[in-house]
């Protein structure tokens, strides 16, 4: 009998209540979706994979790791599910990885980050409208992207122009566009109170620090020296149902359809 995995590889987080909420969560809905499946984390942060190690005394590993007790516990077919936002370096690093070990399964694919065609970035589009429809005027929704120095930061610029006209906005915290190109936006649009919440899998050390703490360099702080309150919402986007199955589907047309959302996988 065919032994067969699903390796969720996400960029991870050292605080435990988010990881549970967001990628535990997805993890379980991706073991629902498919119960013929052994499901397997990884994650993609060495310094993320070290403190979790040193401080809650739990070992999580590399993809490079996972794949090699994968096959040593023989399994032969294997999906790799990416759980991250972008086409960024990280998910690169995924595809690296399992393209070294394309000869030592009979079957290992692997899925597109969540927003890789363009019809992921309409769908996620849909579901940050949905967020701040109920807002009154005044007030809106500003979500928090990572940001890159890969060419895929150009997500979070496409993001914030697909949702012009509405009252959700994209920034990056390390790339374009940021703070204070949001606040231009938000000024020109009357805003003076937005939510924030971050476009990112989990509610981490970014959400905590770059975006919700009291430190004057944080989101919240920048727009409250420049006239619009911030309330924070912690929040990753694996919480959300919706998010999950936008994975799921990858999953399982990767599966079911036999198509490849991926670049493909060569060596090099």
């Amino acid at each position: 009998m065919t032994k067969k995995a699903i390796l969720a590889v996400s960029f991870g987080t050292t605080f435990p209540e988010t990881r549970q909420k967001t990628i535990g969560a997805t993890e379980k809905a991706i073991g629902a979706a498919f119960p013929d499946y052994d499901v397997f984390r990884a994650f993609t942060s060495r310094i993320v994979r070290q403190r979790i190690e040193k401080n809650e005394g739990i070992r999580i590993d590399d993809v490079d790791t996972a794949l090699s007790k994968l096959r040593d516990q023989g399994y032969t077919e294997v999906y790799v599910q990416s759980l991250h936002v972008i086409p960024g370096i990280e998910y690169n690093l995924v595809c690296d990885a399992v393209n070294r070990y394309k000869e030592k399964f009979l079957k290992i694919k692997v899925t597109a980050p969540l927003l890789e065609t363009f019809e992921d970035f309409q769908h996620l589009v849909v579901f940050l409208q949905k967020q701040s429809e109920y807002l009154p005027s005044g007030k809106a929704v500003l979500w928090m992207g990572h940001g890159t120095a890969h060419s895929a930061f150009t997500t979070y610029a496409c993001l914030d122009h697909m949702l012009y006209g509405s009252k959700s906005y994209v920034g990056a915290v390390e790339s374009y566009p940021d703070i204070n190109d949001e606040i231009k936006r938000l000024r020109h649009a009357h805003i003076n109170k937005v939510y924030l919440q971050p476009l990112m899998m989990v509610a981490g050390n970014h959400a905590h620090n770059d975006m919700a703490s009291d430190d004057p360099k944080s989101w919240k702080s920048i727009l409250k020296e420049n006239g619009i309150a911030a309330h924070p919402v912690l929040k990753g986007l694996g919480e959300f149902p919706e998010i999950q199955n936008m994975f799921i589907a990858k999953l399982k047309w990767l599966v079911f359809m036999g198509l490849e959302l991926a670049p493909e996988i060569v060596n090099f």
